[in-house]
């Protein structure tokens, strides 16, 4: 039994999901959302606090200061109640109330940004806050998860080894696109390690992460108002973007399995589903990372009223079809062929 004397020293992250019984494709789900600070964005917050102190930036005056739909700003919270530091959280009204109340609870300070930016949305508008905040006071230390490579290397160290452990003969993967942290780390170690593993990158209708026209979101998480600085798209073998409507119904199909999963990791599962909808999926060995679970979307994607007044009162109903919209930047052809852990035909 671990003993542990610090709440980032804990993170159950070897955890996987057979879905296959669900959704009826072979795809196992990674669990990032054991730890204390509920999400996969404790690796990163870890990372990055760790670098700061390390370079000394973070010293015992400073106050952190960091941008974040929720998940992040959790986990700062979490590191810096452990470490004794000030935390300032600049979120925006998207941001689930159960997890402002976390942050608060942890000791933290949240602003919420009312009004986004015309041309740069919520985002753009937290980061002006942000930049003007740390202009003003230079005991502000902004780690910048949008920019600072700690983010993706977080998951360049752990993740990604943590899969190839797991599964040795991996072909595709599915990663969520927000910052790209978790993207560009995965996708830099398999293409060094295992460059035959296929990396697919779900993103949501309305992000223009990749491109396309921005469009309303109003699960957060996933999803971006910007390009994302640490993305490089040579990385990635392919991209599906998921609507919001699909990753509702695809949370509450888990649900109903019993597995109470976030809202990005509907996202995550909705775009698998659909990419192996489309495959040979015959001995293949397919993966999808879950960064938290659902309890703090008990009042967003769990709530009737909630989901009818923003997506209509179908939105739960079972026949309707996912829509996803998938483009190819490397363009190889999908692998196939492979069991778990090894064995079966190769690929192509």
């Amino acid at each position: 039994m671990p003993v542990i004397s610090a709440p980032y020293a804990f993170n159950e992250s070897r955890l996987f999901v057979d879905l296959r019984s669900i959704v009826g494709h072979p795809l196992y789900l990674k669990c990032e959302g054991f730890n204390f600070a509920g999400s996969i964005k404790l690796k990163a917050a870890n990372e990055m606090v760790t670098a700061a102190e390390r370079q000394g930036i973070l010293t015992r005056d400073s106050i952190l200061v960091e941008s974040s739909s929720g998940n992040l700003g959790v986990a700062l919270s979490m590191i810096a109640a452990s470490k004794g530091y000030r935390f300032l959280c600049v979120t925006d009204s998207r941001c689930n109330l159960s997890t402002r109340l976390l942050m608060e609870a942890l000791g933290s300070e949240v602003h919420v940004i009312a009004e986004m930016n015309v041309d740069t949305g919520f985002l753009g508008a937290r980061l002006d806050y942000v930049r003007e905040l740390c202009a003003s006071d230079d005991r502000y230390v902004w780690l910048s998860q949008y920019t600072n490579p700690g983010n993706w290397l977080a998951h360049y160290r752990t993740t990604a080894p943590e899969i190839a452990d797991e599964f040795p003969r991996l072909d595709v993967l599915f990663i969520g696109a927000g910052t790209t942290g978790t993207l560009m780390g995965c996708a830099r170690y398999f293409r060094e390690h295992s460059p035959s593993v296929r990396i697919v990158a779900v993103d949501s209708v309305g992000s223009v992460a990749f491109g396309g026209e921005p469009g309303r979101r109003m699960i957060p998480g996933l999803g971006m108002s910007m390009r994302p600085p640490l993305l490089d798209e040579s990385f990635v073998d392919e991209v599906i973007k998921v609507e919001e409507a699909d990753t509702i119904r695809t949370c509450h199909r888990l649900a109903r399995s019993g597995f109470l999963f976030g809202g990005s990791t509907g996202t995550v599962v909705s775009g698998a589903v659909d990419w192996l909808n489309r495959n040979d999926t015959r001995g293949i060995t397919a993966v999808a990372v879950a960064p938290d679970l659902g309890e703090r979307y008990l009042d967003t994607i769990y709530q009737t009223n909630w989901l009818q007044d923003l997506y209509g009162d179908q939105v739960l109903d079972s026949g309707a079809r996912t829509t996803v919209a998938s483009s190819g930047p490397r363009g190889r052809a999908a692998p196939h062929g492979r069991d778990r852990r090894g064995g079966g035909a190769g690929r192509v």
